[in-house]
């Protein structure tokens, strides 16, 4: 059997000592703490001397008595800072294309401001699988046999292997959000058809 400690040990190690570290802090005793907490003074003893492991039951009212998050008390890692920073792209036609996916993947998300791309279609076919969901603005969309005109707040979903072309229906620029992924990952996602 390995006698590797687990990664997780080593953050539970340190919860004693920021305890105590936090309480001395603050300046109160253990008799104070634990009429705050309603936790036994031997039990925030052990607790703070590594004798006892934290337990959710104990560290919540410790967290809530100190008015610090659990992440602080139990020194949780930081995840990082969880932004996509946005990168816009001018498209060809004169449109603007942000990614708003972080990494390469399977499923890609996109906000595109669409322009009026003339009222001819040039229908392409790729592989993949897009829906699409309008924000703000009128989308033509024309689908293979299918030439629709989405508002906001409706969705289309598609196999991007139908000849396919989109533009703004109106003249001014169309907002869309754009999921695209590979084949076959289908997103699910249906407008409400109109009554």
């Amino acid at each position: 059997m390995d006698d590797t400690p687990l990664p997780h040990q080593a953050v539970l190690d340190d919860v004693g000592p920021r305890l105590r570290r936090l309480r001395d802090r603050r300046g109160l005793t253990l008799a104070a703490l634990s009429e705050t907490t309603g936790i036994s003074k031997s039990t925030l003893s052990r607790l703070e001397s590594g004798r006892r492991r934290p337990s959710l039951e104990l560290l919540l009212p410790l967290a809530a008595a100190y008015r610090v998050p659990l992440d602080d008390l139990v020194g949780a890692p930081e995840v990082g800072d969880p932004r996509v920073r946005l990168t816009p792209r001018t498209l060809p036609d004169g449109g603007t294309v942000v990614p708003l996916s972080r990494s390469p993947g399977p499923l890609q998300a996109y906000k595109m401001i669409i322009a009026d791309r003339g009222a001819e279609p040039d229908l392409r076919t790729h592989e993949g699988y897009e829906w699409l969901y309008v924000l703000d603005g009128r989308l033509r969309l024309v689908l293979a046999e299918h030439d629709l005109v989405l508002g906001p707040g409706e969705a289309a979903e598609f196999d991007t292997r139908l000849p396919h072309w989109f533009s703004s229906a109106d003249g001014r620029p169309v907002e869309v959000l754009s999921l695209f992924g590979r084949q076959g990952e289908r997103m699910h996602v249906r407008a409400r058809p109109r009554a």
